[in-house]
């Protein structure tokens, strides 16, 4: 019998990955096509959706080299959040380029309109604190600054989207124009509580709620597609997940208590908190929806880290520190033991659950004899800080959180991080047995496959509690100085 496979196309912010999964879920073959980041002096991020489409033809052109049409039986996706997509109904050509979600140039949008009744108004209906990362803000600025988005909108030619959305358009050519709830509770133009796009929020920005897509389930058949005409015939698109909460899926987190935490550019700490939402939304931290299945809603609570691996690339192509990131882990596990040296990696502010937009970055409390390696390790320690500092508001807020650390991304082959944070946190850090875990989660629930994932190694604490704590005590001592 011919094997048949999911072809998940994960759509990341540094690139486009093609990846074919089986149905005992194994990675049978993957590639990938790396898109420009596009950064000007104000450090605005764009992507160019162009570029992006032609890099998926490229990879369906190599994915059909390797399996036949016939052993591709569906499609899953899984993406970027927040990012913001505009384009022509009419003909699916963008309108402007996609403002990543690391961009904060909708700020002065957003401090415009900060008065303390409509930031109430948008975390008790999204769960999420007013902000520029979001893709309503986003859309905001496109129509004070795109006069094409403008243009479109007044023609009845515009669509507004997510990633996601995006691409089951351009897959669909033109014939399904949907989202699903992992997608669009981080658009903070989404009530939580119903599930609908909420029409204060859109007002707000300027959105018609008509160019927005319909809300489904994650686990929706959001069309049909002949990728792009290679195909003879169409197979059906089963599955669209946010990459944070399909990592989330992959991990076989369902249950209240259980989370994980995802190491790519920037970092999600996300726990799932079960089928009900709590009673208030008044924390440091993002209530979003971790999925809806077959019409059944999980919520999750959520810190994200603007700077992980961002941290370890500017070590490397500023600082000039490091010449691969395989480095760090010896470099960190040599330093001097007595050095104290702490980053403060606030390159784009502090984001949960400090909420420190306007600190900037430093290393402090350096001694003459700092160095290298110090600096480095300084590095990965901040990012295990400020991931303690999520759990600690997880413990405040959940009634259960669990002893075990689901991990996943690039930076989990980091032997001294692993460690470290297994040492800080005091918990057990389960480290995933493959990379592509987004993409294995958008693939599964496509298969309605949840059965977990396998672990490659666990890490267990090696320094006592006080000893943690001690450690802890200094960076927060230092945070506080600086705000």
């Amino acid at each position: 019998m011919t094997e048949k496979y999911v072809l998940a196309i994960d759509q990341s912010t540094q690139g486009t990955k093609a990846i074919l999964v089986d149905h005992q879920n194994q990675i049978f073959w993957k590639t990938s096509l790396a898109h420009k980041q596009i950064i000007n002096e104000d450090g605005w991020v764009s992507h160019d959706l162009n570029e992006i489409r032609a890099n998926l033809t490229t990879l369906f052109k190599q994915v059909l080299k390797k399996v036949t049409a016939n052993q591709i039986e569906s499609l899953a996706i899984t993406n970027q959040r927040e990012s913001a997509a505009a384009w022509s109904r009419k003909t699916g050509e963008p309108l402007c380029r996609t403002i990543v979600w690391q961009d904060n140039r909708a700020e002065k949008l957003i401090n415009r309109i900060s008065y303390p009744e409509l930031t109430d108004k948008v975390k008790n209906s999204t769960g999420l604190a007013l902000s520029p990362y979001f893709t309503g803000a986003k859309w905001g600025w496109m129509f004070l600054n795109e006069p094409r988005v403008v243009q479109a909108q007044a023609n009845n030619d515009l669509c507004l989207g997510t990633m996601d959305t995006w691409l089951v358009f351009q897959l669909t050519n033109g014939q399904s124009f949907k989202t699903e709830p992992s997608n669009a509770c981080r658009t903070q133009l989404m009530n939580i509580k119903t599930g609908n796009w909420d029409q204060e929020l859109v007002e707000i920005f300027g959105i018609d709620i008509n160019d927005l897509p319909d809300i489904v389930d994650s686990n929706s058949n959001f069309g049909e597609t002949d990728l792009f005409g290679l195909l003879p015939h169409k197979i059906p698109i089963l599955s669209v997940l946010g990459d944070s909460q399909a990592a989330l899926f992959a991990h076989g987190c369902f249950e209240t208590g259980d989370f994980k935490v995802t190491f790519g550019t920037g970092s999600s700490v996300m726990l799932n908190i079960g089928k009900k939402l709590p009673n208030n939304f008044n924390n440091q931290l993002n209530t979003s929806l971790a999925w809806s299945i077959n019409g059944q809603k999980s919520y999750v609570l959520e810190g994200n880290i603007n700077y992980a691996g961002a941290c370890v690339t500017w070590l490397k192509d500023k600082l000039h520190l490091i010449q691969d990131p395989a480095e760090t882990a010896n470099l960190a596990l040599t330093a001097n033991p007595n050095d104290h040296t702490i980053l403060i990696p606030a390159f784009a502010g502090l984001g949960a659950p400090y909420w420190l937009p306007d600190m900037k970055a430093a290393f402090v409390n350096m001694t003459a004899t700092t160095g290298k390696k110090e600096l480095v390790r300084a590095t990965l320690n901040s990012l295990v800080y400020q991931i303690n500092d999520i759990l600690y508001a997880f413990h405040q807020l959940s009634p259960k959180v669990n002893d075990e650390i689901h991990t996943d991304g690039g930076m989990i082959k980091n032997k001294y991080l692993m460690q470290y944070l297994s040492n800080i946190t005091q918990k057990n850090v389960k480290i995933a047995n493959i990379s592509e875990l987004s993409a294995l989660g958008s693939a599964m629930n496509a298969m309605h496959h949840f059965d977990g994932m396998q672990y490659s190694k666990t890490y267990t604490p090696r320094i006592n509690k006080n000893t943690a704590k001690d450690y802890c005590n200094e960076w927060t001592t230092w945070i506080q100085k600086l705000a």
